[in-house]
């Protein structure tokens, strides 16, 4: 399974018409953002929406206990709080950078505006929606059923997909918060898929050397959700 080439422009604005893209563009700033930030909380008013060009944001299910689990990610192909296009929306899940960052930002307001007078824009906010929901149901499935192993291998390819480089600057205790288990499971996992010879695993930094031997690890959750992008969403 060949890598996608990351986007160097954010794939839904690229399928933008010329002129729909001239509307937002100059409401749209390019940000650049650390690893860890935190964008929304559940509950907190979706009042911007990104676009990322290179980089990953995870969506965090939380428990009442403190526990979290990712969700879904979103990357070039995608945006963080596209339905706030739509009409005024309070995020379901908490949403943190995962990856270091480079994006576009416009506010709710001004993106509502505009999908208010097109279609391709409708559309692709429809499509978007649709695409998530299939990610997010995917991992649920995931999550439950599959091994840590395979579902590490499944988050490394997800993310590598989505920047431009072999190497994912990580802390144990982000890897454990994506995966729902312990830190001292992270690094057990970690080490076997070294001494695997698929990544090299070091403090905070997990470089991609074996994609193939990745994919041949990873479950089927990761074609399954990489198929469902390919169906709904432009490249």
């Amino acid at each position: 399974m060949q890598r996608p080439v990351p986007a160097l422009q954010n794939s839904l604005l690229e399928a933008l018409p010329a002129s729909d893209y001239a509307t937002i563009s100059p409401h749209l700033a390019q940000v650049d953002l650390e690893r860890g930030r935190l964008l929304y909380d559940p509950g907190d008013l979706i009042d911007t929406i990104y676009f990322p060009h290179d980089g990953v944001i995870s969506l965090m299910t939380l428990m009442e206990n403190g526990a979290a689990i990712e969700s879904a990610t979103i990357g070039p192909e995608g945006a963080l709080g596209l339905m706030a296009a739509v009409a005024p929306r309070q995020s379901l899940s908490r949403a943190i950078v995962q990856t270091p960052l480079r994006a576009a930002k416009i506010s709710a307001e001004r993106l509502h505006e505009a999908w208010e007078k097109s279609p391709r824009l409708r559309d692709l906010v429809d499509r978007h929606s649709e695409a998530l929901f299939g990610h997010a149901i995917q991992s649920v499935a995931c999550n439950a059923l599959h091994s840590v192993e395979a579902r590490f291998c499944r988050w490394l390819l997800t993310c590598h997909d989505r920047i431009s480089s072999d190497t994912i600057a990580l802390t144990q205790e982000f890897l454990a918060d994506m995966l729902g288990v312990q830190r001292t499971t992270v690094t057990a996992v970690a080490r076997s898929m070294q001494e695997k010879g698929l990544i090299r695993y070091r403090r905070g930094v997990v470089d991609i050397i074996d994609r193939s031997g990745l994919e041949a690890q990873a479950c089927e959750c990761y074609g399954a959700i990489r198929r469902t992008y390919k169906r709904l969403l432009p490249r």
